[in-house]
This record gives structure tokens, sequence and C-alpha cells, in this order.
């Protein structure tokens, strides 16, 4: 039995190791030679690539950083993404404050490009550009309150993906810290303010990613089934599964008692077009966030059907960029949302 046992065994890792050299040699021969820690990597690479455009703030975790620019991307001396104004245009005020995530801030566009940008034009109003990339909607609804106090918006508009709930979960993304609600009995309890300073990665992998966080073989399994992500970024959950789909109502409800007209928009990431089971989720979670929106008396727009015209019309690379809309996407959401924001303020509504 023993000697069956150690073959079986020996037969086991033989395996692996093969496959472990198949999957290094399948990415590329070099992996041969470069054996370091694959989590570790990936999460170094996250705090780099957000290094001088984002800074620390105790109450939101980061913002961007007053005065950065690079490669299309401008803050101004507040820390607003710039937004051109276009030529030939008068705009008034007060301006509309557009808040949200990445889909707000317009990653992968220009200054010019962002919707927020090019909202001026369809409303004659100055938008003030106040996205925050990897923001979770609880981060959302805090900046627009502090930015709200500051500017008295003629108008806010928020704009989420489906994936901010779970970020909602967290007490840390992307490596960095950030603030959190906890349910309590009442209104959620706001947590973890002032934020901590983030951590050093290497003090952030648990045991499990020490011991296998190197192996391309289980780094490659994990992404063909769709869990790497959960197992390489650094995020640190401090709420159940679902417990920012339940933090939705509340945040929203906060957001309305700041009494200024607000305008929910549901914005989807590209993989709701490659995914039917994923789109099916996004599209629930989505559904859940406007409804929460309707019940505090805000105004709601899905941009899902006008988004999947566009792409049945014009095709995918038309419309997305790697992760997130190009140009053509963008030009799309500012019309809908121009034309939601015309349907807010009219007077006999």
């Amino acid at each position: 039995m023993l000697g069956r046992l150690v073959l079986v065994v020996g037969s086991v890792l033989f395996t692996l190791g093969a496959l472990e050299i198949g999957c290094r040699l399948w990415r590329g021969p070099e992996t041969l030679l470069d054996w370091s820690n694959i989590v570790l990597e990936d999460r170094r690479a996250t705090r780099t690539a957000g290094a001088g455009r984002l800074t620390y703030d105790a109450e939101l975790g980061f913002v961007p950083t007053p005065g950065f620019s690079v490669d299309g991307i401008t803050y101004d001396r507040l820390g607003y993404r710039v937004t051109p104004q276009p030529a030939g245009v008068v705009l008034a005020e007060p301006p509309i404050l557009a808040v949200g995530d990445s889909y707000a801030h317009g990653d992968e566009v220009s200054d010019g490009e962002t919707w927020a940008a090019l909202l001026q034009s369809l409303t004659h109003r100055r938008t003030v550009n106040a996205g925050v990339s990897g923001y979770g909607l609880d981060q959302i609804v805090l900046r627009a309150e502090r930015v709200a106090r500051e500017i008295k918006p003629a108008s806010i508009v928020l704009v989420f993906i489906a994936e901010d709930l779970r970020r909602s979960e967290m007490k840390r993304v992307w490596g960095a810290g950030k603030p959190y609600f906890e349910p309590s009995g009442g209104a959620p309890v706001l947590r973890n303010v002032p934020v901590p300073p983030s951590p050093e990665p290497a003090s952030t992998l648990t045991l499990g990613q020490r011991l296998f966080g190197w192996s391309v073989l289980f780094d490659t399994v994990l992404k063909y089934k769709g869990w790497q992500y959960e197992w390489a970024i650094d995020h640190e959950r401090v709420l159940p599964r679902g417990g920012g789909e339940k933090l939705a109502g509340p945040l929203l409800e906060r957001l309305a008692r700041a009494g200024v007209t607000t305008l929910v928009v549901a914005a989807y990431d590209p993989y709701v077009w490659r995914d039917p089971d994923y789109a099916r989720e996004q599209r629930r979670l989505s559904a859940v966030v406007l409804e929460c929106a309707r019940a505090a008396g805000l105004g709601t727009l899905d941009l899902f059907e006008t988004i999947d015209q566009a792409v049945s019309k014009l095709g995918y690379a038309a419309v997305f960029r790697s992760s997130h809309p190009g140009p053509t996407g963008h030009q799309i959401t500012a019309e809908r949302i121009a034309a939601a924001l015309a349907w807010l303020h009219m007077p006999s509504r």
C-alpha cells in the first residue's frame, strides 16, 4: 500500500510539473526563468499604475491628484477632470456634477472625449467631472456629497456599473484603503474613517497566495474559470457577498437628502456583450440600484438598450475599447443623459 501511495503521489506531482512547464512554454519561454510570485507582481503593478495620478484621502481613501496630467488625462487644481469648454458656446452656471467610477471619469478616452465634456455642448451648462476610477457606490455617494457642498450644482449625474456594489463590500480595493458602510438597525454606519494608509503589497498575501502564487498553471486555471480576479486583485472584504446590493437603497436615500435633482445612470462594462450569464447578473444588479433610486425619488436611466443597439449596428469595436467605452460610446451616453436631464427639469413634471 505504501508503495502504491508513493507511486500515485509521484505520478500526480510529475503530471502537475509537466503541466506547469507546458503552461509556461505556452505563455512564453522566458517564464521558465521567472518564477516570481504572480499575485505579488500583479499587486505591485496595480499600485504603480495609480502612482502620481491618485493621492491619499482620509475620508474617501483616494482621490485624483490636483494638477496631474498624462496621456490626455488632466485634473484641475481641485482634482476634477478637465472638461474643455466647447468653442462658441457660453456655458451656464451652476454646473452639472458628474460622479461615479471609471465610467464617469472616462478611462481610455481623452479629456474632451468624455461624456461629461460632451454633455456641455448638449446642455449649454458647465459640467464638473468628479468621477474617480475604482470607486465603489459608497465612495461615489460620499464624493457626491462633498463636491455638491462645494459647488452647489444644478443637478447631479451619478453613473455606476454593477461592480460598484461589490466594491462597497470592501475595506480595501486595488490595494488602497477605503471607507465602507456597516448595516445597522437604522441607517448604515460609516466605518474605517480616517482611512488607514495602504499596506505594502507583500503583506497582503494569504498563505495560499504565498504557496501557489508563483504557479502559471494555477493562474491559467483560475483565469479559465473566471476566478483569477478575486485571487489576484487586492480587495479586502468586510461585508458578506450581497452586502453591497443591500446597501444601495440606504446610500441613494442618503444622496437624495442633499436636495439636488439627481439622475442615476446604469452603465455596462464590455464583458456584458461577451458572456450571457455575466450579462444577466449585471442587468439584475443594475435593476436593483435603479429601483432603489426611484424609491428615493431620484431620476433613472438604463443605458443597456442604447448600447446594445449601437453594438449591433456599429460593432463591438466601434463602441468599446479594451475595458471601457470609446469616443462613440461616450457620445451616445452624453446624448441620452442630456435628454434625461431635460425631462427631469421640465416644469410640468
